[in-house]
């Protein structure tokens, strides 16, 4: 007799009726910033295993490659596998032929971009469409309301952010509502917990949790840097560098210790710290191994008990060193946009 298919619980992302998977699956590093883009085959093998787990939310951006990852899942979506997913992308940074990087969130952008992303992942709607990064020289306001238009053209289903401010949230759920804010957040990525997740929680938004992990830093330690290729960009982030990554280290070994205690890996135990923040979070862990991925799963089975969560975060509160990017990568904290006032429509 054939084995049941595993089904991973479901929640609800939001309020306005979007239903995923407890866990889903980022898809970045298949194609890029993670060293070299990985065999295709491999990759549409895994998210068809992770489909078949039941995870319904896959998440990628059309500056993945650019544009590699969204043909990668266009590819792996055929068969029948898109009416099993719930399919998020992002827009708004644009690179240029050499290497350098514009935010953009202007109206006509934003329409070439979702027409562009719907083409490439041969959809006719993408379900969670994300302003990636936040163009400041753009009122929200003006940017959402152009979102707000393809929902009502029928191009997407829900709006979502991605390293926006308390206020820059607020801003936008006026215009429509939003449906998820995609942001950092594990043991050594804490900041958000201050403004970003209360003003997500108060108005109804659900939280994306991308690099719960530590971008690979939680499940391995100081050793993943050895690991890194070249065309790694982790390998330039200010928190992977030597003079940082002995004092993080003492973090991950900590961490490690209570994995042991507990009978899990220490990946395990950190997806489980993010699993545990409630149930309007879903974390996002990316891979590109299916052992990976099996692991990440049963993450959903390791129980903390507040004693537990407050022993983790006692180690993490330790202050992590180093920034998660460089000053010039945007972030939340310079996602602030000028008054709707200002706009002068072109």
């Amino acid at each position: 007799m054939a084995a049941a298919p595993v089904t991973l619980p479901r929640m609800k992302l939001g309020s306005q009726g979007m239903e995923v998977s407890a866990l889903g699956l980022g898809c970045m590093g298949m194609s890029a910033y993670y060293g070299p883009p990985k065999p295709e085959p491999d990759m549409i093998a895994l998210i068809h295993h992770a489909v078949a787990a039941g995870v319904t939310l896959l998440d990628t951006s059309d500056v993945y490659g650019p544009h590699t990852n969204e043909l990668l899942l266009g590819k792996a979506l055929q068969g029948g596998v898109r009416e099993k997913v719930q399919l998020a992308t992002k827009f708004g940074i644009r690179l240029d032929a050499d290497g350098s990087r514009e935010i953009r969130g202007d109206p006509a952008y934003v329409r070439a971009s979702c027409e562009g992303s719907l083409k490439r992942l041969g959809v006719d709607c993408i379900d969670l469409y994300y302003q990636h990064r936040i163009d400041t020289r753009v009122p929200i306001e003006i940017t959402v309301g152009e979102l707000k238009k393809l929902v009502e053209e029928g191009k997407i289903k829900y709006i979502g952010l991605s390293e926006a401010s308390a206020s820059t949230i607020r801003r936008a759920h006026a215009v429509h509502p939003i449906t998820a804010v995609q942001i950092e957040w594990s043991l050594w990525s804490r900041d958000v917990e201050a403004e970003i997740i209360p003003t997500c929680r108060e108005l109804g938004i659900g939280i994306v949790a991308y690099s719960p992990l530590g971008r690979g830093f939680l499940s391995s330690g100081p050793n993943l840097v050895s690991t890194l290729s070249d065309q790694d960009f982790r390998k330039d982030l200010p928190r992977f560098q030597p003079e940082n990554l002995k004092k993080n280290a003492l973090i991950f070994e900590k961490v490690n210790a209570m994995a042991v205690r507990k009978g899990c890996t220490p990946s395990q135990l950190a997806l489980a710290w993010v699993h545990h923040q409630g149930t309007d979070v879903c974390p996002i862990p990316g891979t590109t191994k299916i052992e990976n991925f099996n692991n990440n799963v049963a993450a959903l089975s390791v129980k903390l008990m507040p004693e537990d969560m407050a022993e983790l975060e006692s180690y993490a509160s330790e202050e992590v060193q180093g920034d998660r990017y460089h000053d010039f990568l945007n972030t939340w904290n310079d996602s602030e946009t000028p008054p709707l006032s200002s706009w002068k429509a072109e």
